[in-house]
């Protein structure tokens, strides 16, 4: 969607929103927090719109941001984390590489052998990876029958190596606090499509502040902003 509309007919400043939806996806606050940080500074706005202003900008931030991202290496750790929607848990499949770089994402109903070939795929297609020399994963069983799968259909190399070692993804455990440092202030959500549509937006901007935007280091917190004012058509 081009810029010039997509923020038409909002009753904000595009500057405004963005800065509400930045802040939301950046740092560990619930809704009705950000309602009272924008309040003390001369904005009004409700705590619901902030939160449709995450629906709709979220998945736009991800977008946007992919065609800049750094290449990844070939040394692929991968796992699943749990999320909570409307009560029930669903599973969050992320991958980074030996550097901790993220890789992809997937929200998924099921842990199994099909979401899981689901999920490479969704890996191995994404612009900034590279097919991998080998992939770590964890004890689930659901792995190895997904890769070989793969291999057999050649979407995957053969001689691709796969490791299942807990301690050798430490790396994605970790990787995973950022995620859920900001899912928990929300206790949940509210619908399976809430909850892919937010993750969209917590993981890129995670790829943001880990410095994966060509140009824009990890520590420049004033580049990553004037990266996702660019990214949008926004002056900074």
């Amino acid at each position: 969607m081009p810029t010039s509309t997509l923020f038409k007919w909002r009753h904000f400043e595009s500057e405004i929103i963005l800065l509400g939806v930045r802040w939301y996806l950046r740092y560990s606050l619930s809704y009705r927090d950000l309602e009272e940080i924008m309040l003390e500074r001369g904005v009004k706005v409700d705590h619901t719109t902030i939160f449709r202003w995450v629906q709709r900008y979220s998945p736009e931030l991800d977008k946007r941001c992919r065609p800049y991202l750094r290449s990844t290496n070939d040394s692929w750790r991968v796992d699943e984390t749990y999320i909570k929607v409307k009560g029930q848990w669903k599973y969050l499949y992320r991958a980074v590489d030996s550097q901790g770089n993220t890789l992809d994402f997937m929200l998924s109903a099921k842990r199994d052998t099909k979401a899981a070939k689901r999920f490479f795929k969704k890996v191995l297609g994404a612009s900034h990876t590279i097919d991998p020399r080998v992939i770590t994963v964890d004890k689930n069983a659901a792995y190895p029958p997904a890769i070989e799968a793969l291999q057999e259909d050649e979407a995957l190399p053969t001689d691709t190596e796969t490791r299942q070692s807990k301690y050798i993804n430490n790396t994605i455990e970790q990787d995973h606090r950022f995620i859920k440092r900001r899912v928990n202030p929300g206790l949940g959500f509210g619908s399976f499509n809430t909850a892919r549509r937010t993750i969209r937006g917590y993981e890129a901007m995670n790829m943001i502040r880990k410095g994966q935007i060509k140009n824009v280091d990890r520590d420049d917190v004033i580049g990553q902003i004037s990266f996702i004012h660019n990214i949008f058509g926004i002056a900074a």
